[in-house]
């Protein structure tokens, strides 16, 4: 009997001082964290752009651009931390990478930065301030396929699309080469501002900035942010996306109101585009929405206006509603309608209906 008595406390002990390592060595990996995280986003359905043909399909990013991405922090002390991101889009739809054929692996985020009470910094590939003031004050986000803000602010200008329209912000969601500080907040307030050089011998003078600021409190949220740039991916480029393109400022305002029962969105944009050659021209643009719960989803609804000042002296209107229905706090299905019309062309149109889940 007492055999097994010593061999029960001996495995107890054993127990004891394994819980007690643990517990010393806890703190250390408390310390430190890395996070696998993503979305995926898939729909099927008919697109039809402005002057263009219908086509169906079984697409991604109908109401968010799939991605995967990796972040950790690293305890440095003294309420020091080092950051770090690495995220990277991708076509459930095809199995490749990137948002298209040529797109940067780590297109959306790829950075390493430290957290201090002063503030974070942050360097590499950022995703740009105009971008998530774009899709923070529309109902639908950041949405390609169902915005109507993402279509006149990033489906436009230097974009390639069959339909011709001098309208919108040239260059990507993210910059390369740029250096981001976000300082801590206050009172609901905080400011972030970035800057991105050319990277290439004798072009210092090539260069992006931008500043933020941002203000949320209780019901109520709104945004300023301003950018500039002479340059999309490698100095001197702008030409080759729009002639004779040699810089572009973009101011834009949002707000967010949540009255319980409907949520309303608000955003005003201006843009200057100016030319070596032939002069400039401005554009203006403005976007009003609405989300309002029905049942365990939401119906949302925008509009989204644009006129040119000179340029091709354009008007475009964009319009769109959809039905966002929650099936668990990670996974969402939607069907939504979309019609946009440019001035001298044929009308656009998309629906569709798909899923998106998180993790």
């Amino acid at each position: 009997m007492k055999v097994p008595c010593c061999g029960a406390l001996q495995a107890a002990l054993k127990v004891c001082a394994v819980a007690s390592l643990l517990a010393g060595v806890s703190p250390g990996f408390a310390q430190s964290s890395v996070q696998l995280y993503g979305l995926v986003d898939e729909w099927a359905g008919a697109e039809k752009l402005p002057g263009s043909e219908r086509a169906w399909q079984v697409s991604g990013g109908g109401m968010s651009t799939s991605f995967w991405g990796l972040k950790g922090t690293e305890d440095l002390g003294g309420s020091y931390k080092a950051v770090f991101a690495l995220e990277s889009f991708f076509r459930a739809e095809s199995g490749q990478y990137g948002r298209f054929t040529g797109d940067t692996f780590f297109a959306r985020n790829a950075y390493v930065g430290i957290d201090s009470p002063y503030g974070r910094l942050i360097a590499g590939r950022l995703t740009t301030e105009l971008f998530l003031s774009t899709i923070l004050f529309n109902p639908f986000g950041d949405s390609y396929t169902f915005s109507p803000m993402v279509y006149h602010t990033y489906l436009g200008l230097g974009t390639f699309q069959p339909y011709i329209t001098d309208q919108g912000s040239v260059g990507d969601s993210g910059w390369s080469n740029a250096v981001q500080y976000s300082s801590p907040g206050f009172n609901g307030l905080n400011l972030n501002a970035m800057y991105a050089m050319g990277n290439s011998a004798g072009q210092n003078s090539a260069k992006k900035w931008s500043a933020q600021l941002n203000y949320a409190r209780g019901t109520f949220a709104a945004t300023g942010v301003f950018q500039y740039l002479n340059f999309n991916s490698t100095p001197g480029d702008l030409t080759g996306l729009v002639t004779g393109l040699k810089s572009q400022s973009t101011a834009q305002l949002g707000m967010t109101y949540d009255l319980a029962f409907v949520k309303l969105y608000g955003q005003y944009m201006y843009t200057k585009n100016d030319q070596a050659e032939q002069g400039s021209w401005h554009v203006n643009t403005a976007q009003g929405g609405v989300a309002i719960p029905a049942g365990p989803g939401k119906v949302l609804a925008s509009y989204a206006w644009s006129r040119d000042g000179g340029g091709l002296d354009q008007t475009r209107q964009t319009w769109a509603i959809s039905y966002d229905y929650s099936l668990s706090p990670r996974t969402d299905i939607y069907a939504g309608y979309l019609n946009d019309h440019l001035s001298g062309q044929s009308n656009g149109n998309t629906f569709g209906a798909g899923i998106r889940s998180r993790f």
